[in-house]
């Protein structure tokens, strides 16, 4: 079953709890539609992957977390509150994150792969990493290992 599929049945069946299911079903929707506009939006105006709509909710997760950062600084307890229920709602949508010994050996093997020696190869490094850990490790985790194994 597909991430899309599993946001569709689980849609469904927050419709059929009702208010107990209230919030989730606000949290689906709004990844749905999500989906729905970076396939309108996208270049060839087909259906995501499955790797490209882990990335949008990647980037709701983000969007929460850092809302959530400023939340925290402000001391609103009751959006805090709900911040965190929505990122357990989405991060049950995201496959299990990589260790930091995974994710450093992928790395390894992309700075041996491009050839880097210097922290300028960041970039090809990171082209290299990122398709290969979509959805299971945070852009900026990712950033930290190679700016320490190129430094």
């Amino acid at each position: 079953m597909t991430t899309k599929e599993k946001l569709m049945a689980d849609m469904k069946q927050a419709m059929k709890d009702r208010e107990a299911g209230k919030l989730r079903l606000e949290v689906i929707r709004m990844v749905r539609s999500d989906i729905r506009n970076a396939e309108i939006n996208g270049k060839n105006k087909e259906e995501l992957t499955e790797n490209e709509v882990l990335a949008v909710i990647m980037k709701a997760v983000k969007m929460r977390e850092d809302s959530l950062a400023e939340f925290i600084k402000g001391q609103r307890q009751d959006l805090i509150d709900q911040t965190n229920k929505e990122l357990e709602i989405l991060k049950a949508y995201l496959p299990a994150a990589m260790s930091d010994e995974e994710l450093t050996g992928i790395v390894k093997e992309a700075i041996a792969s491009v050839g880097a020696v210097s922290p300028k190869d960041m970039g090809k490094v990171m082209k290299a990493v990122l398709p290969q850990v979509q959805g299971r490790a945070d852009g900026k985790r990712i950033n930290t290992i190679v700016k320490s194994l190129l430094q």
